[in-house]
Order: C-alpha cells, then structure tokens, then sequence
C-alpha cells in the first residue's frame, strides 16, 4: 500500500524463530495499549550512526537505566545465506551471457540495497539494470506492490500491458528477464520476454525444479509444499508427481512458519525441506521463516541457470514456464480486487454467500455445478490450532474454484477479492489469453457474490 505519514505506517514484529508475531502475541501487545495512561520521551538521546556496524551503550545520567543499541549490516548477512543457498557461479555464467539481460524494480522499498549488494557487487551488473532501487519512506509517491497494475514502469519495460498481454514494442530490445520487490522487500514478480508469470505457476515451478538449487539438493531434495487457500492448485500437481507433502492453508505466513518448526519447536514431524507461497506474489522456503523477495528472483535464475547450456540458444523463462505446462496442465488463474469498498456491505455480501452455502451446493450455474460451497477452515496440524471463516470457496465439479475473501486496510474501507481458477490438461489449449479462458468463469462468480447490487460495482481496481 501507499506508504509514508499520511498513508499506511506500522512496525513489522517477528519473533525469535524470525517468523510474523503469532496472534496470541499481537492480541496481548493489543491489549496493553489500551491500559497505557502515559509515557516518556528523552529528548536528549544521542543520535546513532546507523550507516555503521556497531554497538552503543547510552547511560541515564543517574545511572538508573542502561540501553544498548546494536546496529548490524542486515544486508551483508542476508547475502551471506543467499550465496549458501544458490549456485552463484552458475548464476553468473548465466547473467554473463550476450543473450540474456535483466532488470529488477525495488519500487523504492527497502529492497533497494539488497538488489545492488547481489547483482552489482556480486555479479558486476550495471546500476542501470537496478530500476528504482534507492528507498523512499513514502516509495517515491508510488504504491510498492509487484503486480501488473502498480510495478508501471517495469511492466512495460517488459514488453506487457496491465492484463499481463504483450504489446508492440516497435522494435525496441526487451529484457530477457524482469522482477520486482515490494515495500518490505519481502514479496516478488516475476516476468520473462512479455511473459507474465503468475505467482500460483512460480510456486509451482521452483518447486518442480527444486533440486537444481544446491540448498534442497543438499539435503536428499524438497520434502513438502505449501500454498495459501486462494493459491492456484499448480503445486499440487507437483506435489502429487514428486511424492511430496502438501498442505492447503490460510493466507498468512504464520502458518508455514508453523510447518517449518514442527520439529525443532513443537517435536513433532520434520517437514522441511519446504517450500512455501501465496498468490499475492509471496514465495519462500524454510531459510527463514518469512517470505523472501530476492530469494524467489535467485531461485528462478538458479533454475534458468541449470537448464540453459554453453553455447546452446537461450531457454527463456517462457520456455521453462511452457516446458512445465506441457507437463503438467494449466491452471489458469486470475484475481479480482475490487478496493476501497464499504466495509459493511462487504460483509453483508460474504454473510449471505456463507449462509447459502447449503442451498448453492449441487447447483447449476452456466455451464459449471457447484459440487460444494463452504467456508474454509484450517486444523494446523502442528499447533492444533483452528482457523475460522477464511475465505467462501465454490468448489466445481470439473476441479475449477471461485472464492472470495474480504480484507480491511485502515482508513480505505474494505478489499473484496475474487479468485478464479480453471485446470486445462488440453495441450492444444495451454496457449489460451487468462480472459479467453476464464470468462465465463468470472461472470459466474460475478452472479454468485452479487457484487453489484451490495457494494455498487463489479468493476475491479485491480487485476493480477
């Protein structure tokens, strides 16, 4: 979202596994702000280089207190781990080639100073290929997020328009890879030679070619697969070739960060290996127990690296995308938001979807019958938690999905979110625009929701 003073501001807690504050946490610090009468400033503290590596121990003039203040090199240690996990010679022979070129958009956010730490220091790329890379509080007036409505520049400059379609770039040099970052750093796109991959078909691919990065290799290769609810099901069918573990979960990093401790904090089974994503452009493994950008964006150029050979054409990202779709099938996928709506009439909206749950299951909508409609429910099977009402799910008969979910964000009313989802095992039909292919689907999720007559518009703000 829009950051800075007058947009979205917050502090980001982790704990000491490094994973997102879980919710009997974020409830208590919740509930002590609301018993707190008063506090202190000191005005006087002395300013802290923070450009320094170092420690610094600040006394109270009466000696009473004592506070140590520690400043570390975040990105020199978090380079450290990446060159631990990827084949960075490989990488390299990769970026040197004459055919292949990149570029990587920090949209102003905080992952600026990781992408020139590994591509221009590391791997002696130009700063040109480093697209707004110099961090900004307010993101420079932009919104820091990598998707096709918001990441303008980057997408054209990959040759594609807002609904992922090439367009004409008469004649101008397109990049043979392209990323970006949000605010935090934390999530990615990914796109090829107008070629929009999805976030649902990303998981999917690294997870297919795990074991062409030397992390999972390593350790004998991946061992379990994660993916939010409204993630595409392109990973299952991974997960089922490969034998591997797969588990379906809310959205909310929390929870994979539950299936990669279930070992060493819960003693219970050792899932990892693992690799993890969401289709709001998240991806990770169990290197940290939080999503990671740059970590996705070396992972896809760890798997171009492995496939792509001396002296032979260059094998593209669409090439790869392509190849495991011929595989595999496609799941075609597309997401609805329908921003800044009133928050009360999208409630109204997802009670009477849930409520019709009963009647709406075993019928017939155009040319799809609904084999089941719930509200998703997640038993972690490490915590043994449950999580309730995430999200209204009309199941198809044919495997295809339409789902909703409702979101707030401070100060904007609500987000409505309709994800649409279609398995195509066809290979004469793996080619098909998202629209050519969808269509139909998403005028019948448009007529399950309602949309229109609740909330005035079935128009959405954005479409990934």
């Amino acid at each position: 979202n829009p950051g800075g003073p007058d947009e979205d501001f917050g502090i980001k807690y982790n704990c000491e596994n490094g994973g997102p504050a879980q919710e009997f946490l974020t409830d208590a610090m919740f509930a002590n702000t609301k018993s707190i009468s008063s506090y202190n400033i000191c005005k006087s503290f002395p300013a802290i280089d923070l450009s320094t590596p170092g420690a610094t121990k600040v006394i109270s003039k009466d000696g009473g207190l004592e506070v140590n203040v520690e400043v570390v090199s975040t990105t020199d240690a978090h380079v450290a781990l990446l060159k631990s996990i990827f084949d960075f010679p490989a990488i390299q022979a990769l970026l040197n080639r004459d055919d292949f070129t990149m570029v990587y958009d920090s949209m102003h956010g905080v992952n600026g100073p990781y992408a020139r730490k590994v591509f221009c220091e590391c791997f002696g790329l130009d700063q040109s290929a480093m697209m707004n890379s110099e961090p900004k509080d307010d993101f420079n007036g932009g919104h820091a997020d990598p998707n096709l409505t918001y990441a303008k520049e980057l997408v054209a400059t990959m040759g594609l328009d807002k609904k992922g379609n090439p367009i004409d770039m008469a004649g101008k040099s397109v990049p043979s890879f392209g990323a970006a970052a949000d605010g935090d750093g934390d999530r990615n796109m990914i796109l090829g030679t107008q070629f929009f991959v999805t976030p649902s078909d990303s998981l999917a691919v690294i997870a297919a070619n795990a074991n062409k990065i030397p992390f999972f290799a390593a350790q004998g290769g991946l061992k379990s697969v994660a993916r939010s609810m409204p993630t595409s099901g392109a990973v299952d069918l991974v997960a089922k070739d490969l034998n591997l573990s797969l588990f379906e979960t809310p959205t909310g990093w929390k929870f994979f960060g539950n299936l990669m401790d279930s070992k060493d904090l819960f003693d219970g089974v050792d899932y990892t290996p693992l690799i993890c994503g969401e289709e709001s452009f998240g991806t990770g493994s169990n290197h940290i127990r939080e999503k990671d950008g740059i970590w996705a964006v070396l992972a896809w150029l760890n798997i171009l690296a492995a496939v792509n050979k001396p002296g032979k054409p260059l094998v593209s990202v669409s090439d790869v995308v392509n190849a495991h779709w011929k595989k595999y099938g496609r799941n075609y996928y597309v997401r609805y938001d329908f921003e800044g709506v009133d928050k009360a009439a999208a409630t109204s909206m997802m009670a009477k979807m849930s409520e019709m749950r009963e009647e709406n299951t075993g019928k017939k909508v155009g040319d799809y019958t609904i084999k089941t409609a719930d509200v998703f429910e997640y038993n972690d099977p490490v915590d043994k938690s449950v999580s309730k009402n995430q999200g209204v799910r009309f199941l198809m008969e044919c495997g295809s999905r339409v789902i909703f979910r409702l979101s707030g964000t401070a100060g904007s009313g609500a987000t409505v979110r309709m994800y649409i989802e279609k398995y195509e095992g066809d290979k004469t039909k793996l080619g098909l625009t998202v629209a050519e292919a969808l269509g139909d689907l998403v005028v019948v999720g448009l007529g399950l929701c309602g949309i229109k007559g609740f909330c005035g518009t079935d128009v959405p703000t954005v479409i990934t």
